[in-house]
């Protein structure tokens, strides 16, 4: 997939597209059908896709104390987005200036302009332009005299539709198999694994620590069944997985998220960026009056972490 930042990277020669936009944070399953349906209409008339979000998140522009912390990098929300059917990605540079383009402006700038839209494929309650005064009948209205047609879809999901939003809700209390079944996969952190404190090590229970930068969602404090994979040999290990500020013990601040390998204690992964990808709630965060009691908790994870992977 190629990713271009601005309207001045799109190729000149790109020709006809279909095209998807949104914000695709997450790029869950309601993202996800409105790809298939743009992959549809693509592959019968023989054009490519092409996704087109935005950098930052509007929010972070408009009212920075409201943006949503973001569930994907725009790095691998390219990669969700190759795979659920999109051949290029317009990452947007969103700013004051764009913001106060109006939904025609945008239309002839980007749509029809740079990608030569034949087709674009939205969901039914997107909006766009100055204000958010563009929505699917813009569309329509302005395709009919510049040349695309509008496929408007209704939203997924249910009782809840499936969003971006939701999904957040559903880590913020822990339910990351809520947000597994919006997602159509486990929710997933990627990080490069740092040095700790040895404590799981001198315990037993080695682990791999990736910190939070407060900027990627991260599931509530409390441990987690789930995997480990290693970017840069595609190893996929089974995991019991702790995400807070381990309050047994004084002096740590940062949120992590530290990852037991199930029955590994030779795994050597500091400066290794990997992924971890949150299957079942185990238990929330707590404090224990002993590291014995600890010890005897761990065990009870990771004997729960392994029933729940099937390992």
């Amino acid at each position: 997939m190629q990713i271009w930042r601005s309207l001045d990277e799109v190729p000149a020669d790109l020709g006809r597209t279909v095209v998807v936009i949104g914000n695709f944070d997450g790029v869950h399953l309601g993202h996800q059908h409105v790809l298939a349906r743009a992959r549809e209409v693509a592959r019968e008339d023989g054009l490519s896709v092409v996704a087109v979000t935005f950098d930052p998140h509007p929010m972070a522009v408009l009212r920075p104390e409201h943006a949503p912390v973001q569930l994907t990098t725009i790095e691998v929300r390219a990669e969700l987005l190759a795979t659920a059917g999109a051949d290029h990605l317009l990452a947007l540079p969103f700013d004051r200036d764009m913001a106060g383009w109006t939904p025609e402006e945008f239309i002839e700038r980007v749509l029809v302009g740079a990608l030569h839209a034949a087709t674009v494929v939205v969901g039914a309650n997107f909006r766009f332009g100055r204000k958010a005064a563009g929505d699917v009948a813009t569309l329509r209205t302005v395709g009919a005299t510049s040349g695309f047609t509008v496929d408007g879809l209704a939203l997924d999901g249910g009782p809840m539709v499936w969003s971006s939003t939701y999904i957040r809700q559903c880590l913020a209390a822990g339910d990351v198999a809520g947000a597994a079944e919006a997602l159509g996969r486990p929710y997933a952190v990627r990080g490069v694994v740092v040095r700790g404190d040895q404590r799981g090590r001198e315990l037993g229970f080695p682990t791999a620590n990736v910190p939070t930068d407060g900027l990627t969602a991260a599931p509530a404090d409390g441990v987690y069944a789930g995997w480990l994979r290693r970017l840069d040999t595609g190893e996929v290990h089974p995991a019991a997985i702790s995400v807070g500020t381990n309050p047994t013990f004084d002096g740590v601040r940062d949120r992590r998220v530290e990852s037991y390998v199930l029955d590994r204690a030779d795994l050597e992964l500091y400066g290794v960026e990997v992924e971890v990808s949150f299957v079942d709630r185990l238990r929330g965060m707590v404090a224990f009056e002993s590291v014995d009691r600890l010890v005897a908790q761990m065990n009870d994870d990771v004997d729960r972490a392994r029933e729940i992977l099937a390992v």
